[in-house]
């Protein structure tokens, strides 16, 4: 198996899962299906091998790079060397543990120059995923409820622009990646931490562009209506009142 050439970094919230997906379902194939053929490549008696997962959905096990620094984050090194100590069960386990760390530290060095809410995107999707580790076990993946009261919502699902005007839909901390509402869902709100929900009203900070329960902030749509240029509590301490 000949490693996969990387043909340009993935930039976008969207590539970069993507790309944490195919190389995560190469991952899985080596540990489930190939396993097999994983388990006896992965001689104790060769060099130290690194188990690689590649854009396209393929795995390989071979040497490290020998660039230095190398083009991507290293995975777990001499993976090979502790296959005869352990039960294969455990062995695997530990592989798919270490292998869960690499696809993330792949991730996050790809994710670097995103801003803080498209890495909060980010990490939210690929939680959204059994790690290796999960799959490998065969552990369920609990799905984390938002933290979020559902008990009382207010008739409108709409927030506030910066030129105070109301939105019916939500909008982005990056207008770039606001195209479609599902972005919208991991916004979290900067006072409880809970996440948008379509049928709640929500109001942004003209000043920190944080977004805010109309409830946490005890803000209405019609309150919302009459402000010209919001601060949320936070904003409105530092700045002191006008």
């Amino acid at each position: 198996m000949e490693m996969a050439a990387i043909s340009s970094s993935p930039r976008t919230v969207e590539e970069i899962f993507k790309d944490y997906s195919a190389r995560r379902s190469g991952i899985v194939r080596a540990l489930t299906y190939d396993v097999d053929e994983f388990y006896a490549t992965c001689d104790p008696e060769k060099e130290n091998l690194c188990l690689y997962g590649h854009p396209n959905e393929t795995w390989e096990v071979t040497l490290p790079a020998e660039e230095v620094p190398p083009e991507l984050p290293e995975p777990a090194l001499g993976i090979n060397f502790a296959r005869d100590g352990m039960q294969r069960r455990d062995w695997l386990s530990l592989v798919a543990v270490h292998t869960d760390s690499w696809l993330l530290a792949v991730a996050f060095y790809f994710g670097a120059r995103l801003n803080r809410n498209e890495r909060k995107r980010l990490f939210s999707l690929i939680n959204d995923l059994p790690t290796v580790f999960e799959v490998v076990t065969e552990r369920k993946h609990v799905k984390d409820k938002p933290n979020v009261d559902n008990g009382n919502k207010s008739r409108s699902s709409t927030k506030r622009s910066n030129d105070g005007q109301v939105k019916s839909t939500p909008r982005a901390y990056d207008e770039s990646y606001a195209e479609d509402e599902d972005e919208h869902g991991e916004t979290l709100c900067g006072s409880c931490g809970g996440n948008y929900s379509g049928d709640e009203f929500w109001i942004g900070c003209d000043i920190c562009e944080r977004w805010y329960h109309g409830k946490c902030v005890k803000i209405t749509p019609a309150k919302a209506e009459s402000i010209k240029q919001y601060k949320c509590p936070s904003c409105s301490t530092k700045k002191g009142r006008p």
